[in-house]
């Protein structure tokens, strides 16, 4: 019975070694902010705490009307910054920002926010 328990102990151990820490990925920041009110942005960034899988995750903002605003997807060197750019500045009005990652631990987080343009 002892060598049983020992075996146990033992791959246990051996299992929380061997095993990479998996913590989730965290929305940090965004610019412009949730809730802030800006002047005719021409780009949004969205910074994550940790790397995700690009081809797997998306941006999208959208006007107080629900129309989808044109928006070319950036990702940043690190891998931890998810933007892009308008093609003008954005006119006066609220935006909603919805974003969706694949997190490196295969985890999928998605959210949204919104902002103002003044």
């Amino acid at each position: 019975m002892v060598r049983i328990h020992s075996v146990a102990a033992a791959t246990a151990a051996i299992m929380l070694i061997a095993s990479p820490a998996l913590a989730h990925a965290r929305f940090v920041s965004a610019t412009p902010g949730n809730g802030a009110t800006v002047s005719a942005p021409r780009t949004i960034s969205l910074t994550f705490s940790e790397r995700f899988a690009a081809p797997f995750s998306t941006v999208e903002v959208e006007d107080g009307r629900g129309r989808a605003v044109a928006l070319t997807k950036t990702v940043s060197e690190d891998g931890k910054a998810l933007g892009g750019s308008f093609a003008a500045p954005l006119p006066a009005g609220t935006y909603r920002v919805t974003w969706a990652i694949a997190a490196a631990d295969g985890h999928r987080m998605t959210g949204n926010y919104s902002f103002t343009v003044r």
